[in-house]
């Protein structure tokens, strides 16, 4: 299953079919000029990161009844996000002349009569008028049917958009998590080349304050030895970060884990980002030497580049 991107765009378009012109029944079957239809729908979809899917629609008057459809298409097909979508419709007939028929010219003539029977100041239609009621439109119903398709094929291509942005997340994601364990692998054989100097450092202090003590002659050296080794002992467990680095590879593992999995796995990831980042903290605060220091700080810098790309995840 692939992963993906909670951004994304897709526009669709569907309708501006042409179909004939109908005929009655007793007229010859002759040919006849085609009218193309108005029904043309645009859908564009705009998808950004967001905690939940948050549905933003912008429909024309006309379609307002189809949000209700066209929510739960969006829901069916996405789970996180704040997606967009602007339904526009087009006349492909805006630059044709329509083909006035026989009962609309007699029905306007005859609602032209009335009017002016009423209203004798009524002024008379014009062409322009006249060819404009006599557009040929599409139903209501095919209107909503033309833009269901188009807004289906746009949710279509925005999770093919989607899936192909997962797929480059994926990417960035593996090259962080590989490089936080090239920085794990190199803090480990850093702990006990710390700890053995701190011991020389311990015994060679205590050597100091016997001489200048004399406690040398109050106290065996074997006594003395053993109560340093124990202070260095001590300080080592303190400075001992074997487990922080045993559980962030462990997060790590996970982390690759889902990545090649797949699915809806955004939440999951940004909750294994906020461990790495307390592992981090940690080795840093049991930092004892400057190279580790150094590997914390590259290893927090590493997580923050990570979760700016996991927030994009669905």
């Amino acid at each position: 299953m692939p992963v993906y991107s909670m951004t994304g765009y897709a526009s669709a378009t569907a309708g501006a079919a042409e179909t004939p012109v109908s005929t009655a029944a007793s007229e010859l079957p002759v040919a006849r000029p085609t009218t193309p239809s108005r029904a043309r729908v645009t859908v564009e979809l705009r998808s950004v990161n967001g905690r939940f899917l948050d549905l933003n629609l912008r429909l024309p008057d006309e379609l307002r009844a189809l949000e209700p459809s066209l929510r739960e298409l969006l829901t069916a097909a996405f789970r996180r996000g704040k997606i967009e979508l602007r339904l526009n419709t087009q006349s492909s007939a805006d630059t044709a002349w329509p083909q006035p028929q026989p009962e609309q010219l007699n029905r306007l003539s005859h609602l032209q009569s009335t009017i002016r029977g009423w209203l004798p100041s009524a002024q008379e239609l014009s062409v322009h008028e006249v060819l404009h009621w006599c557009k040929t439109s599409a139903s209501q119903e095919q209107l909503d049917d033309v833009a269901l398709d188009a807004a289906k094929r746009a949710i279509a291509g925005l999770g093919e958009a989607r899936a192909r942005e997962g797929k480059r997340l994926v990417e960035v994601l593996m090259l962080g998590v590989n490089r936080l364990r090239e920085l794990a692998a190199k803090a480990e054989p850093l702990v006990p080349a710390t700890v053995q100097r701190q011991q020389q450092k311990f015994l060679e202090r205590w050597q100091e304050a016997l001489q200048q003590t004399g406690a040398a002659q109050t106290v065996s050296i074997e006594a003395l030895q053993e109560r340093a080794l124990n202070e260095a002992a001590a300080y080592a467990i303190r400075i001992d970060v074997a487990e922080e680095l045993a559980r962030l590879r462990a997060h790590l593992d996970e982390m690759a884990r889902m990545l090649t999995a797949g699915g809806e796995v955004g939440k999951r990831l940004d909750f294994l980002i906020q461990e790495l980042l307390r592992e981090a903290n940690t080795l840093g605060s049991k930092a004892s030497s400057l190279e580790l220091t150094t590997i914390s700080l590259d290893m927090k810098v590493s997580i923050e580049q990570l979760r700016e790309q996991v927030q994009n995840i669905e």
